[in-house]
């Protein structure tokens, strides 16, 4: 792991791999970096690959906010002190909203866009089927705050479908996942969560150019593959794939796949 300083005095933790173009990966919520170190060494082959932890999370230092513009003005520092142009940039989950957001506000720096297991709007509405009902949301909340690491062990385990991992990967993907047993800190979790009931990005979606592969597992049980689908087809020059029998992680459960995808994309 290595470090910079950002302006505010804050730490950023991030990992780096390889050399070559620029690829940033950025993670889902209540994760870190951590999550992508059983991908990095081979994308490392082609790529100079770096993984930051967002605010509040692995070894990042706490925040005051954590607004989507927040974790995106700490990655377009991070880009700045590293003297890194354009890029590409992968997000998951929440680490895709980021890069939406990006992709947004910072075209310029964007090449190309990769989309796992990412939605426009986590919360269900009137007019959004695809999202998880706001009660359910404000429950986890409540559960956090309550039991925060059962809470986050429950979560985890939906992440995949019903025995789409067996229980020993489940076991080796907490082994690198949560390795050195760092959690985030609940205010950085639960400040995260607010911004995952709150942010709607679907009026934006037009204004991002750059080539999009947008990956969704047909069984994810967190964001309905139906979101990736409206991603797809709201993004001009975005590219649709589903991945059968796989949930909201398939680089978890199906790396090898996963990896192919994303080389045939970048390439």
């Amino acid at each position: 792991m290595m470090t910079l300083k950002l302006a505010d005095g804050r730490s950023l933790a991030y990992r780096e791999a390889g050399e070559g173009p620029a690829l940033l990966l950025l993670h889902g919520w209540a994760q870190s970096s951590a999550v992508f170190a059983e991908v990095m060494p081979e994308l490392a082959r082609d790529f100079r690959v770096l993984a930051p932890d967002l605010r509040g999370h692995g070894g990042s230092a706490l925040g005051e906010r954590y607004a989507l513009e927040d974790y995106a003005a700490d990655v377009l520092e991070m880009l700045d002190l590293l003297g890194l142009g354009s890029l590409a940039l992968g997000g998951w989950s929440l680490g895709g909203q980021v890069a939406l957001r990006l992709a947004q506000s910072a075209p310029q720096r964007i090449r190309r866009l990769l989309l796992i297991g990412t939605t426009p709007r986590f919360i269900l509405d009137a007019d959004w089927p695809f999202g998880l009902p706001d009660a359910q949301v404000r429950s986890l909340s409540r559960n956090l705050q309550r039991a925060f690491e059962k809470t986050l062990a429950d979560f985890f385990d939906l992440q995949f479908a019903p025995e789409e991992i067996t229980p020993e990967r489940r076991q080796g993907i907490l082994g690198f996942a949560r390795g050195d047993g760092r959690l985030p800190d609940p205010s950085a979790a639960l400040g995260g969560l607010g911004t995952l009931r709150e942010v709607d990005l679907r009026a934006h979606l037009g204004a991002i150019v750059c080539p999009t592969l947008v990956m969704h597992g047909a069984e994810d049980r967190i964001v309905p593959s139906g979101a990736g689908r409206f991603l797809a087809q709201g993004i001009g020059q975005a590219r649709w794939c589903e991945m059968p029998g796989v949930g909201h992680a398939p680089f978890l459960s199906r790396p090898g796949q996963s990896l192919n995808y994303w080389r045939e994309f970048l390439r």
